[in-house]
């Protein structure tokens, strides 16, 4: 392998490979070779294909997302399985998994009422260690490395816990698959699951990127009649008429009068907020474009010390409208990544449309400055 080897050909064999690593907020991605523990109990040895380039990511580098230093990014991954840890026993080398960026044991409360996205292993995603001991499989410059959502998908080779990983068919190509573990479920869910889209409803999407843009699918699935996508970026809103789109505007003052005309002033069943960064400062303008008994689904992460919103308590009581919170698309991975694979097979899913472009792991640094100006609606690490 051009950037890795595998030190020993035995099993439970170190490997040298190469991965992205945040040693500082507010710095670049430093790509170089680290190295990697076998896999433990309950664990898997991936060789990654590609991984999605996710907003989540952008805010461990801004400290929104204050997970401990340093640590490989990337959460939204897809590979083939290299080794197996003691008592996995339902999956073997050579086969193709998508990582779920929330684990799911199947067995707590959540799980097993159908919630896999609140599971109480997600509990473990900001101390990036392994589930199983707390300890680090991944090491560079003598220290031991956290990995985001304990996967690390900027690297070529990871070792994760089997409760993250969703076997896949093999024919479907990794270089799409990978989107499945984060954005597509996410934006996706947002609109079928969180928002319950219903036929004939009017749904708008705050923010036009990775996940808004399948928030825009899911709800063109579900029937919606009228989908306003709102994004200040001209570009993001060209794409979103691609995804299902009706209406753009460019802010939601500009959606306001666009809304309360295609309505008849009943404004929008469901409003969807799936912007880069969430700020509690527009929470009463999301809820100005909704109907009386709609809903407002925040997906976008906030920052972590935000504690304050702007918005109208009397509004939200007289006309009885929602304010609800989605992880993961209020999905369940282990049904919906298989589900939503099944309908980008089927034409009904467009996975292709939301690769911008394709980057090496040494041009990760170039692709974050791309969605940072816009111009890339889902950047992807392709890797040998």
């Amino acid at each position: 392998m051009a950037n890795s080897q595998i030190v020993s050909s035995n099993l439970g064999a170190t490997v040298k490979t190469k991965a992205a690593i945040l040693w500082e907020v507010n710095a670049p991605w430093s790509v170089e070779e680290i190295e990697l523990d076998p896999p433990g109990p309950g664990e898997v040895l991936v060789k990654l294909a590609a991984s999605g380039m996710c907003h989540s990511d952008e805010h461990l580098v801004t400290g929104d997302l204050p997970f401990g230093l340093p640590i490989i990014g990337g959460h939204e991954g897809a590979g083939v399985v290299q080794e197996v840890g003691a008592g996995v026993s339902w999956l073997a080398p050579g086969d193709h998994v998508v990582f779920g960026f929330i684990p799911s044991c199947g067995r707590c409360a959540s799980c097993s009422t159908g919630h896999q996205n609140l599971c109480d292993l997600g509990a473990l995603m900001g101390l990036g260690r392994q589930i199983t001991d707390g300890a680090s499989r991944h090491h560079a410059r003598g220290q031991d490395l956290g990995i985001m959502c304990i996967l690390g998908t900027f690297a070529h080779h990871t070792v994760v816990n089997e409760a993250s990983c969703i076997k896949i068919d093999k024919d479907v190509p990794l270089d799409r698959a990978c989107l499945l573990g984060c954005g597509v479920v996410t934006g996706w869910g947002s609109a079928v699951y969180a928002a319950e889209v219903k036929a004939g409803d009017t749904v708008a999407v705050v923010g036009a990127g990775g996940i808004g843009a399948n928030a825009i699918q899911g709800a063109r699935l579900a029937g919606a009649k009228r989908i306003i996508a709102i994004d200040p970026v001209e570009f993001k809103r060209e794409k979103a008429m691609e995804f299902g789109a009706t209406h753009t505007a460019a802010s939601m003052a500009e959606a306001m009068p666009l809304i309360q005309e295609l309505t008849w002033g009943t404004m929008a069943n469901k409003v969807i907020m799936t912007m880069g960064v969430g700020s509690g400062e527009v929470i009463g303008e999301a809820l100005a474009l909704t109907a009386k008994r709609g809903r407002v689904v925040v997906t976008n992460i906030h920052p972590a010390m935000e504690y304050s919103a702007s918005m109208s308590l009397l509004d939200l009581t007289l006309m009885e409208k929602q304010l609800v919170g989605s992880l993961f698309g209020s999905g369940n991975p282990r049904s919906d990544i298989p589900k939503l694979m099944g309908l980008y097979r089927d034409g009904l899913l467009d996975l292709d449309g939301l690769v911008t472009a394709e980057y090496p792991l040494e041009g990760i640094n170039e692709g974050y400055d791309a969605m940072r100006a816009g111009t890339n609606i889902r950047g992807v690490l392709k890797y040998d």
